[in-house]
């Protein structure tokens, strides 16, 4: 057997050095030895420029002397930046591998260990702790090396110069080496404290963002800017009191090192006057211990650095030394394939503080059978659930599955004979493909590429999108989807092809329904810019709010004589508008049929007593183009306040037929006209297909429409396609752009894909709408009855009577259990439970 790894709590800092690229590290120590010799020759060269150049006046020597002091500083700072670059690529592959294995561990602990931790806490230890320690181990070998060397090589040079002048120079450190510990140690407790005020606070942060529904929902936010407020005040004087003494550290420092060239130029000018010391020899050995100062400064920094990432590296692995409670996959075997029996024996479950939340529980379920766990809140019911699922490991008694004790199994043996819905399941951000194959791809570690049973194929889920009830909600995401030019082309053809077999099969039977795009026929449920430029823009400049701004488009309405016409419009929607909601509060309800929003209302009011006042001609530029936007919004079906005389009909549709020649010719890529024979790139597959506009936002009709473009993708197989489509929309961070019961849905399709042995749901379908609800216990009923166990926790009373057994729970104990006849029978709890609920309602 291969060494056991310790786990990456148990890792010593130092572990880490040893760890990373050794290649990397002997081309950095080769790299730092010839950077030490470039640093001292200069050193040298002014010596020898000064008492052989200069004294003799030899200009060969000067710019021999000269050259080599400049190849040694060019070469001298090329190597640094090697240094830096390699010591770069050593500390962030050793801090991602620490993120990475830290990761890892913490995804393995215990749900306990979660319940009283916040996410920003572990957010601050994995992205802001551990980098401290990263940044250490990057400079662990390059900066003590490169900076020993350099001190021993520099001193070297001074005792080889003058003995005593070193000696006098060197004399300063061993004070420095025994006041810094005392002053760094004080800094050490006080980063202690910061790390865990830092770590507070992340996770008071984490808490208020988690919690934000039931801020805004409470309107607390004073409570809790006072708890912020706080935690940011301590840590300030903990940051104060860091920053003081690490501030001590290097004051320290700076005094000593600026000591040494006080006592060098006493002693050094006195020998050199006497002429026991020439004047060479005192430039580079001034020039000597000035750059002495560079690497014990680095040394300092180093030092500085190592503490503040031992505090930081100690601290967050303290924090997550915990172990999992469960191993995560078995040795030198496959996983289980268990049936699907379930025995409790005895089963205690104690909670944290001693609170006791299961006692002693006894059930058994064969294979295929399905029990309902009721009972009022807090009876523990969700609690057996999870132990049943390994998610809690209980105290005491026995949980056998299959045979086998579930706090013995691995966790891969446990999921690949159960499945586990929760009442609130998580959505991962990705695409709603990625979440339903979660279940299926953690079965094969996460690779998707892998080929047969192991993961489902496309029919298998779509089937079981079907049953679960999200099909719907797939399909019209796949819908509102905007294909891309470069990549969809055929498939915007075969849609086209659906438009044209969607007009002829539904044309007739939608007509009340849907106004379709007729190049000559004006639509009355769209806008007055939209009948206009009868197309979607592909440039912002033309869509309809920065129409009235287009220097073009007011240049065509002037060609076409529709400027006039339109000013009038706009003035009669301004008028109109303001005597009728005038004086009505300024809600999005009274504008819901008004062509003025509710912002703007003010502004329109001030204008329409200009109109009152002054000739259309004699208005300001802003006030006009103010009018034109009116006009231009101006849909007939809505905004019913104002009639469209049936000249100006005849207008716009003339207008329609210039504005497309002129655009046409002058800006072509400006506007997508609509043509049945071409796919629309800026819109969506729905708004192609249908070609048209809903006349109606009833739900009833709007189904109608749905199920029409069903029955079309069906004939032009196409449905199975837009579905795939569907399937990759993203559902954004923990599925916020999903409902709470598209959520849900979603988290139940998971598993059923996975068709688990034994289901576990708890409450899973508490947010559904009963008609939802319904659907599922039917499936539950008809295809897992005998296939799958289930043990199903069920807040609904009214769906348990086909369940095989019942299990009523009060105060962490099982009550009674039977099926639904023998226990309505007893008039027990069960009895009591329904016809007590009942009888309060």
């Amino acid at each position: 057997m291969g060494k056991v790894e310790p786990p990456v709590v148990n890792r010593s800092l130092s572990s880490w050095i040893l760890a990373s690229n050794l290649k990397l590290q002997a081309l950095l120590l080769v790299v730092i030895v010839i950077a030490v010799f470039t640093r001292v020759f200069p050193l040298e060269m002014q010596k020898r420029i000064v008492n052989q150049a200069i004294r003799f006046g030899e200009l060969k020597m000067l710019f021999r002397y000269c050259g080599l002091y400049f190849a040694a500083v060019v070469l001298s700072v090329g190597l640094k930046y090697l240094i830096s670059v390699l010591q770069n690529l050593i500390g962030e592959s050793v801090l991602a591998d620490m993120r990475k294995d830290l990761y890892h561990h913490i995804l393995t602990l215990p749900l306990s260990f979660f319940r009283k931790t916040q996410p920003g806490l572990v957010v601050s230890a994995l992205v802001t702790e551990l980098a401290i320690a990263g940044s250490f181990i990057g400079m662990a070998v390059a900066v003590p090396v490169t900076s020993v060397l350099t001190l021993l090589a520099f001193a070297g040079y001074l005792f080889w110069l003058n003995p005593l002048l070193a000696a006098i120079s060197l004399s300063t450190y061993p004070l420095v080496l025994i006041l810094l510990p005392r002053v760094q140690s004080r800094a050490n407790l006080a980063n202690k404290k910061r790390v865990d005020a830092t770590r507070n606070l992340a996770g008071k942060i984490g808490e208020s963002i988690s919690g934000i529904h039931e801020i805004h929902g409470n309107g607390s936010y004073r409570i809790e800017n006072r708890k912020y407020d706080k935690m940011v005040e301590n840590l300030r004087k903990i940051r104060i009191s860091w920053n003081l003494y690490k501030f001590g550290v290097k004051v320290l420092n700076n005094f000593f090192n600026n000591l040494s060239p006080f006592l060098i130029f006493i002693v050094g000018g006195y020998l050199a006057i006497k002429g026991r010391l020439d004047l060479g020899a005192l430039v580079a050995f001034i020039s000597a211990q000035e750059k002495l100062y560079d690497p014990w400064k680095e040394l300092i920094e180093f030092y500085q650095v190592y503490q503040d990432a031992t505090v930081g590296y100690s601290r967050t692995m303290e924090y997550f030394d915990a172990m999992p409670e469960h191993t995560l996959e078995p040795e030198d075997r496959n996983p289980y394939e268990l049936r699907g029996s379930i025995e409790v024996k005895d089963l205690s479950f104690v909670a944290e503080g001693g609170i006791q939340l299961l006692d002693h529980i006894n059930l058994d379920l064969k294979p295929g059978e399905q029990l309902a766990l009721v009972g009022f809140s807090g009876s523990g019911k969700s609690t057996l659930a999870q132990c049943i699922g390994q998610l809690y490991s209980y105290t005491s008694g026995h949980v056998l599955l299959g045979g086998q004790e579930v706090k013995d199994l691995s966790k891969k043996d446990v999921v690949y004979n159960m499945g586990f819905v929760s009442q609130t399941p998580f959505t991962f951000e990705g695409t709603i493909r990625e979440n339903l194959l979660y279940s299926c791809a953690s079965l094969v570690d996460g690779d998707e590429s892998v080929e047969g049973e192991a993961m489902p194929s496309l029919d298998d889920m779509i089937e079981t999108l079907q049953q679960t009830g999200i099909f719907v909600d797939v399909l019209r995401f796949g819908l509102n989807t905007i294909l891309l030019y470069d990549e969809h082309q055929e498939l915007a053809a075969k849609v086209v092809r659906v438009r044209e077999h969607f007009r002829r099969d539904f044309g007739e039977e939608l007509a009340d329904y849907v106004e379709f795009f007729d190049v000559d026929e004006y639509l009355y449920h769209s806008s007055v810019a939209a009948n206009l430029t009868f197309g979607s823009p592909n440039k912002d400049t033309y869509i309809t709010e920065r129409l009235p701004e287009n220097d073009y488009f007011l240049r065509f309405t002037d060609k076409a004589d529709l400027t006039r016409p339109l000013l009038t419009l706009g003035a009669d929607l301004c008028r109109q508008t303001v005597d009728i909601l005038g004086n009505l509060p300024p809600d999005k309800v009274f504008f819901e049929q008004s062509p003025i929003k509710a912002d703007e209302l003010e502004g329109y009011k001030e204008l329409a007593k200009r109109v009152a006042r002054k000739k259309l001609h004699q208005l300001s530029s802003q006030d006009r183009t103010s009018l034109l936007r009116l006009a231009l919004r101006f849909t007939p079906s809505v905004h019913k306040m104002v009639r469209m005389p049936s000249i100006f009909e005849e207008l716009i549709l003339e207008g329609r037929a210039l504005f497309k020649e002129m655009i046409s010719h002058d800006d072509p890529e400006a506007i997508m006209f609509y043509k049945t024979s071409e796919y629309i790139y800026s819109q969506t597959i729905l708004d192609n297909i249908l070609f048209g506009k809903s006349k109606t936002v009833n739900p009833q009709t709007e189904e109608k429409i749905h199920q029409s473009i069903i029955q079309v993708l069906i004939g032009e197989d196409l449905l199975e396609t837009i579905v795939e489509i569907g399937m990759e929309f993203q559902v954004g961070s923990k599925g916020d752009r999903l409902s709470g019961g598209q959520r849900q849905k979603l988290a139940i399709a998971r598993i059923f894909l996975k068709v688990p042995g034994v289901l576990i749901m708890d409450e899973a379908t508490s947010a559904l709408d009963n008609n939802s609800q319904s659907r599922i216990q039917g499936l539950l009923d008809s295809k897992w009855k005998g296939k799958s166990t289930l043990i199903a926790v069920v807040h609904r009373l009214d769906i348990i009577k086909g369940y095989d057994k019942i299990a009523v729970m009060k105060a962490g104990r099982i009550g009674e259990i039977g099926t639904y006849e023998e226990l309505i029978s007893k008039k027990g709890m069960l009895h009591e439970l329904i016809y007590g609920k009942q009888a309060a309602a």
